[in-house]
This record gives structure tokens, sequence and C-alpha cells, in this order.
């Protein structure tokens, strides 16, 4: 239960920041960050993918199953999934919006998805174990992958 809300905060938490950072950085230098912003979740979906497959393969599965994600894993996975936040928040940095209150509905959105989630999961897990966490790494590559893709040249 512990591990759920954890892990429920810190996607809330990093999906009500993202959007804030977008919308600054929308508002500084639009440019800039639009320019990147594909590669950064790129990077950080693909690596998180990868270490997600290594992990289906290892024999040392259930170790991990029991001690959690670490904090530090925890939180660049968040971090991954809401870049696409900041690329929304970089476009509403051009719209007249209350920033704030869009910030606060996405955590909160995000928090109740994510704490309602892990439970799910953990049931799937039960039975499906390393092919779930297998799927999720190649789930994630795909993703940062289609990030890259639908990213207009130039």
């Amino acid at each position: 239960m512990a591990e759920t809300l954890r892990t429920g905060v810190v996607f809330g938490i990093v999906e009500a920041i993202t959007p804030l950072i977008g919308w600054a950085a929308g508002v500084a230098a639009a440019k800039f960050v639009t320019a990147v912003d594909h590669w950064i979740a790129f990077g950080l979906l693909a690596a998180v993918g990868i270490n997600m497959l290594r992990a289906s393969m290892s024999s040392e599965q259930e170790e991990d199953k029991k001690a959690g994600m670490s904090f530090a894993m925890l939180i660049a996975t968040a971090i991954g999934a809401g870049l696409d936040a900041m690329a929304v928040g970089v476009s509403l940095a051009f719209l007249e919006v209350n920033i704030l209150v869009i910030a606060v509905a996405i955590g909160a959105a995000t928090f109740l998805m994510a704490s309602g989630g892990l439970p799910v999961g953990r049931l799937i897990g039960e039975r499906f174990g390393r092919y779930a966490v297998g799927v999720a790494g190649v789930a994630l590559i795909i993703l940062g992958s289609s990030i890259l893709y639908e990213h207009p040249a130039g």
C-alpha cells in the first residue's frame, strides 16, 4: 500500500510540475525546447524500457519484485512519462489559460490513475510476471520511438 501511494504521489507531482516547466520554457524559449524535447523523451523512455527488458530476462526478477522499484528508477520513469505533459505546457504558453489549474488537474488525475493501476498491475503481474515487465519495456521503447517518429523534421 505504501509503495502504491509513493508511486502515485511521485507520478502525480511530476505530472503536475512538467507542464509548469514546459509552460515556463515555452514562454522563455519555445524553439529550443521543442527542438530537443522529443530526444529527451526518447532517451529516458528507451533507457527505462531497456532496463525493464533486461530485468524481465534476469533470474533476479523475484528479488526485484519484492524490493520494489528504486526511488531513482521511479523518478526517471515518471519524468520520462511526464515529458509529453511538458510539451503540452509549451503549447499552453501560447494560449490564455490558467496553467496552475491545468497542472493541478493533470497531477491529481495522474495520482488517481497510478494509485489505482498499481494494484491491478500486481494482480496481473503475479500471473504473468516476467512477460508483463518485458512487454512494458517494449511498450516504453515503442512510445519513445513514436515520439521521435511523430516529431516534425526541422
